[in-house]
């Protein structure tokens, strides 16, 4: 059964956050010829989703299915950071909580349970899983900005463009979207099909993604196989 990589919309999420690795993974499915599934969903089902940046948006096709086998990508959001809630400023802070205290609280907890899902991150999106309380003592990384929040909940921030802790991957800022992609690849398919879209995008993966022992020794056994 083909895999299949669910990327979740909420309202206000950032587009580019979606965006990146819905075209890396699309790009490394075609390469490998595997035939991966990729769908943009919403907790609520089918709809269309306005993003956080000057109304963009697009459409949920489906609902979140956290007993899909694959993998399950949580954006960050698009809006002011700076502003007082009470005066009705949907800062950044505010979109992530509100999703995250959402129906999609519930389902993304079925997932990080679900031997069969990896749940991954991009920006703010390992933020919604924090503040609903879902990976307390788990390695991660969010945007710069966030990381004092991410701490504050428990988490074990890593200064990281990607942080792999097993069944949670997670990546830093905006653009690190990218990278995400091509860690899965590279995780999925091997690093010749992780290159091979990286001289496609004509952009190379910075940094060192930080690996907890387990996911490393797992990493090295497939290299050296």
């Amino acid at each position: 059964m083909p895999l299949t990589t669910q990327i979740v919309l909420f309202d206000g999420f950032d587009p580019l956050d979606a965006i990146a690795p819905f075209e890396v993974l699309a790009a490394g499915s075609d390469e490998a010829g595997d035939g991966l599934h990729i769908e943009f969903v919403s907790a609520e089902g089918p709809r269309r989703v306005v993003s956080g940046t000057r109304g963009m948006a697009l459409e949920a096709t489906a609902v979140l299915d956290p007993d899909l086998p694959g993998h399950i990508v949580v954006p960050g959001a698009s809006g002011p950071i700076d502003g007082d809630p009470d005066d009705g400023v949907d800062t950044i802070p505010v979109l992530l909580n509100r999703f995250s205290q959402s129906t999609a609280g519930p389902l993304l907890k079925r997932a990080l349970d679900n031997p069969e899902v990896t749940v991954a991150t991009v920006c703010g999106g390992s933020l919604v899983l924090a503040m609903a309380g879902l990976i307390e003592g788990r390695h991660a990384v969010t945007h710069a900005l966030g990381m004092e929040l991410l701490e504050a909940t428990g988490v074990k921030a890593v200064h990281a463009r990607v942080v792999d802790d097993g069944d949670l991957v997670s990546a830093g800022s905006v653009s690190s979207g990218l990278d995400l992609g091509l860690h899965l690849l590279h995780r999925q398919y091997g690093s010749h099909v992780a290159h091979a879209v990286e001289v496609l995008f004509a952009h190379e993966r910075r940094g060192t993604p930080w690996l907890s022992p387990t996911a490393d020794r797992a990493a090295g056994r497939e290299e050296h196989a």
